[in-house]
């Protein structure tokens, strides 16, 4: 039985669509890899800035006290950890 041109034309339309479709998926997928990748190079910044800043430091509690899902603020648990320097600094004290 052959194909009548009405369903070319249609079999070319959902091809067309899924390929629209798939070029769209490839897009969003790229933009949230740079979203991701931004977020994580601006968040390493911000870490670093807070350990040598006492001001970005108070920033940064702040915004952690604030994140809405506690999930979220369990992941900052013993977050700052204490400078090595200051570590090193205690346990001299302590055995002395």
């Amino acid at each position: 039985m052959a194909e009548t041109e009405l369903e070319r034309a249609e079999k070319r339309y959902q091809q067309a669509k899924a390929r629209l479709l798939a070029l769209k998926n490839r897009e969003a997928t790229k933009a949230r890899k740079i979203d991701t990748r931004r977020k994580i190079i601006l968040g390493g910044a911000l870490v670093d800035l807070a350990a040598r800043d006492s001001s970005a430091a108070a920033m940064v509690e702040r915004l952690v006290r604030n994140l809405p899902r506690e999930q979220d603020r369990k992941a900052f648990d013993g977050w700052p950890p204490e400078p090595q320097q200051q570590q090193a600094t205690d346990d001299n004290n302590a055995t002395a």
